[in-house]
């Protein structure tokens, strides 16, 4: 049964490839008005899964959407340190907040494919060396300003001068020598060529256009909601942005995100009629919440909560150890009891979804006799470990407890420090020796600059420490540089063999997507983005 499991996970990847998400990595990529961004192809389902989600997601025709009332969304997963910067999010809930308040150059689809936003065009040279940006003419930002070119250039050069996470993707623009052609229009040379540009250039929370002059304590954007009242770790207010760019968007006169502490609560928030939407749920709210009488959502997303082993601390300094870590994993059990059989099957290489994965790497399986004979020869019999966990991601928690019980079988003991999600987002985020983490699923590249290479900002395996950084730094420089998708396939794989060899990452699920909801919320529908009703995109959901 778990080869059939297993057997599934490799035919799906064959069949797809982001978060995303993030369209494809593959060569220069051209955007025109109303284009799209797949030179590899859009990420697709493996048929045989798809087929079965999208048979438990099929809608009827809903009516006409209908405008007014005030969504709730409870949440999870925030803290004192919650932010409303459209450049700096780092917790759950800024990634719910943001885009209410934001837009990009770019964002995904229901099917995870890039599509223009506030960009009208961007496009590459031949070469990839300089990119054109255009945005759209007459958009304007919450306090009546139009957006302009202007604007885009002073959220590059803010990233990069704050150097917030997304500053490491936008290294390769030389943006001291960016030309504006003219209000709405810039040309910026790369130091090197760049064939994912487009890429870097989605997400809310951290390529979020702000105006010249922006103020994070007194946010302003052109989202499809305006900032009404904010509370770190609390709650949030926005309400309805009248001259709103797209058309007929937003439905809702006010959305209002509250913290919660736990999934028990958020569920007996919705179940007792005091939110609208909950999101980030663990299998264990299926069930209360269907008998409850309200509406489950379950998408496959390209999401990951991995376990992360710093490869410069005892005992996962030593890749022996590593590899054992990574063979007391059950895996089609893991998905099965954290996740109800829902989710793909990982094998500890990100990026399941797009083209390029690497579906030649051996799918790994619970071998305790290995895992015991690699702690023997490295001096780790009989090993006790701490993991850190939180309740940071949907399932996490979940995913520690059943890892401690199945690595006990290889005399493995894993003890969990279990703290908040506040604590753990705190000033030892990164520094833990062993925990975990949860990502959104980009394409390989654009992960490794959030996570891999020498300098990134969420390097919580310290893989840039390693004696592997230098090679796998230089197989990312050439992967960048290519516009030969097949080159770049051939070195982003050999990445990956590293990655799959030597890395940090226990990845044993790519997990599903779990919201709840009220009957009277609308719009919602099948999707493949790693965040729920498409990124948190409450501009297109409405009340019946």
């Amino acid at each position: 049964m778990e080869q059939d499991h297993d057997s599934q996970a490799r035919d799906g990847a064959s069949h797809s490839r982001r978060d995303f998400l993030k369209g494809t990595v593959g060569g220069a990529a051209a955007l025109g008005m109303g284009g799209l961004l797949a030179p590899h192809g859009t990420a697709r389902l493996d048929p045989t899964q798809r087929s079965a989600t999208e048979r438990a997601l099929a809608r009827p025709a809903t009516a006409k959407p209908k405008r007014g009332g005030r969504l709730r969304l409870a949440s999870t997963g925030g803290g004192s340190s919650d932010t409303l910067d459209g450049n700096n999010c780092v917790e759950n809930l800024d990634f719910a907040r943001a885009p209410q308040l934001y837009d990009c150059l770019l964002e995904l689809d229901a099917n995870a494919t890039p599509q223009l936003a506030l960009a009208e065009e961007v496009t590459p040279n031949a070469s990839s060396t300089e990119w054109t940006i255009r945005v759209r003419k007459g958009i304007e930002f919450h306090n009546g300003k139009e957006l302009n070119i202007d604007d885009v250039l002073f959220t590059f050069n803010r990233i990069v001068t704050n150097k917030f996470a997304s500053a490491s993707a936008l290294a390769s623009m030389n943006l001291s020598a960016a030309k504006k052609l003219d209000a709405y229009t810039v040309r910026i040379p790369m130091h090197a060529a760049y064939s994912i540009m487009p890429l870097t250039l989605i997400g809310e929370g951290e390529m979020s256009i702000v105006p010249v002059g922006y103020d994070p304590k007194k946010p302003v954007g052109t989202g499809a909601f305006k900032y009404q009242s904010f509370t770190p770790g609390q709650q949030s207010v926005f309400s309805r942005n009248d001259n709103y760019w797209r058309s007929g968007e937003p439905y809702f006169d006010e959305v209002v995100i509250t913290d919660f502490t736990d999934e028990t609560s958020q569920v007996n928030a919705l179940l007792s009629g005091a939110a609208d939407v909950v999101d980030q749920l663990s299998i264990a709210s299926v069930a209360p919440i269907k008998s409850g009488g309200k509406t489950i959502e379950i998408w496959e997303g390209p999401g990951w909560v991995p376990f992360t082993m710093r490869l410069d601390q005892a005992p996962f300094n030593d890749v022996r150890v590593r590899q054992a870590m990574r063979l007391l994993v059950n895996r089609p059990q893991m998905r099965l009891l954290a996740f109800g059989g829902y989710g793909l099957i990982g094998n500890d290489v990100f990026g399941v979804l797009q083209p390029d994965y690497d579906t030649a790497l051996p799918q790994r399986h619970q071998d305790i006799a290995q895992a015991k004979f690699l702690l023997k020869k490295a001096g780790h019999e009989n090993l006790t470990t701490t993991l850190v966990t939180a309740p940071i991601k949907s399932g996490a928690v979940q995913m520690a407890e059943i890892l401690k019980q199945q690595a006990s079988a290889a005399g493995v003991t894993i003890n969990l420090d279990s703290v908040t999600s506040g604590t753990f987002f705190g000033p030892s985020y990164l520094k833990w020796t062993f925990a975990q983490d949860w990502w959104s699923g980009y394409p390989y590249l654009h992960q490794a600059a959030y996570s891999m290479i020498p300098g990134a900002p969420w390097d919580e395996t310290h893989w840039d420490t390693s004696p592997y950084a230098p090679k796998y730094l230089r197989l990312y420089k050439e992967a960048l540089s290519t516009v030969d998708a097949a080159k770049q396939n051939e070195l982003v794989h050999e990445m990956m063999t590293m990655d799959w060899t030597e890395g940090g990452y226990i990845i044993p699920v790519f997990t599903p997507v779990i919201a709840g909801q009220s009957k009277a919320v609308q719009g919602a529908g099948p999707q493949k983005t790693a965040n729920p009703w498409i990124n948190y995109h409450f501009r297109s959901l409405w009340f019946a």
